[in-house]
């Protein structure tokens, strides 16, 4: 163990004496693409908890609401588009505001923020992408996940949140955040396919075809965005009533964003495929929980920031692959295609679909 893997224990080991944890068991569990690590962590009397270690010292800083977009480029990718760059007190404040709107967040018995470290509820195993797995009917599951999502859309959306460890600003994912995330395509893409290569006009064309699709998320940023909502940061709890059945992990970078953010990222995964026809009713069922919605100005804006996300995680792919040595992200890549191409037809992308015509052959994008 190195110095500073040991002076790391050593916080953790203060953080679970200070909970009443000093003697309990603890396993590691797998790790993600972040810098984060958990831990669960089971009491002699059988309770078990999470622990949640985040060294801010892994990650650039956060985004401060008096920068510029020229000085967040600067600060580094946490500030263009991360903005929380998962800070701890930003994990406790958005918990808290989850749970003021009578959805299921971790309670958080023992936290040091100013290291990155909390103690966590343990909600348990039953991912949805476990659950549906092992054979349980996804429909209610999704449908569930969309009433959730309609509770917090429904609910009043602060500036700041408050928390255990102080305010936490809630910063809109704004024209930097959004053109950042997608720019991560034409960055990392060539990269790790060499048929691809981008020249400066190119790249120009690029941000002006997603200029309008942008501008819709900007407009409409106007809830509180999960920003990583899918089956595997959501988990089963059936014994809670309603809309508290869906429990949420992973929320330390919500943003106020447009209310289809978390719902393309639900219902367009990465990581498993979703029937259209689930896809479809759980729409409709968000539509009938939001009647006052326009429903094809909304369905415009979630097949364009669905094509953008998209746009922005085959970048991630690309540099957890390229860079970071990570190949099975590739295994991700052709169902994010298949997303991309299809909102690709959508009314509203005409333009960037001509860029995906003259920039990215056929062979490619598959």
């Amino acid at each position: 163990m190195s110095v500073s893997d040991a002076h790391r224990e050593a916080l953790r080991l203060d953080l679970l004496e200070r909970a009443g944890l000093k003697d309990a068991d603890r396993a590691s569990l797998p790790g993600d693409a972040s810098t984060r690590r958990y831990e669960r962590v089971t009491a002699a009397d059988g309770r078990s908890f999470m622990l949640m270690d985040q060294a801010p010292a892994a990650e650039s800083p956060p985004c401060d609401p008096a920068w510029s977009p020229e000085e967040r480029k600067a600060k580094g990718w946490n500030a263009v588009a991360r903005l929380s760059a998962g800070r701890v007190d930003a994990f406790a404040a958005v918990a808290g505001q989850l749970r003021a709107a009578g959805l299921s967040a971790p309670d958080i018995p023992a936290l040091d923020a100013p290291q990155g470290l909390a103690v966590l509820e343990d909600f348990g195993d039953d991912l949805f992408a476990r659950v549906i797995e092992a054979g349980q009917d996804e429909t209610p599951l999704y449908l569930a996940a969309v009433e959730a999502l309609a509770r917090l859309h429904q609910t009043p959306t602060p500036d700041v949140l408050e928390g255990p460890a102080g305010d936490w600003p809630l910063l809109v994912y704004d024209e930097t955040a959004l053109q950042g995330g997608a720019d991560l395509f034409v960055e990392w893409l060539p990269k790790l396919e060499p048929r691809l290569s981008f020249d400066d006009a190119a790249i120009t064309d690029w941000r002006k075809a997603w200029a309008p699709v942008v501008a819709s998320g900007v407009a409409g940023a106007s809830v509180m965005a999960h920003r990583d909502y899918h089956a595997e940061n959501l988990i089963w709890l059936p014994e809670r009533d309603g809309a508290a059945q869906v429990g949420m992990i992973d929320f330390q970078d919500a943003v106020r964003a447009h209310p289809s953010w978390d719902l393309h990222s639900l219902l367009q995964d990465a990581r498993r495929d979703v029937p259209g026809d689930v896809e479809a009713e759980a729409l409709e069922h968000y539509f009938s929980l939001r009647p006052d919605l326009d429903r094809a100005a909304f369905l415009r804006d979630y097949a364009g920031l669905a094509a953008l996300n998209e746009a922005r995680i085959l970048g991630i792919f690309a540099r957890l692959v390229s860079r970071d040595g990570k190949p099975r992200y590739l295994n991700f890549m052709p169902r994010m295609w298949a997303h991309l191409n299809a909102n690709l037809t959508k009314p509203g992308l005409e333009t960037v679909a001509r860029w995906f015509d003259r920039h990215v052959p056929p062979e490619v994008r598959a």
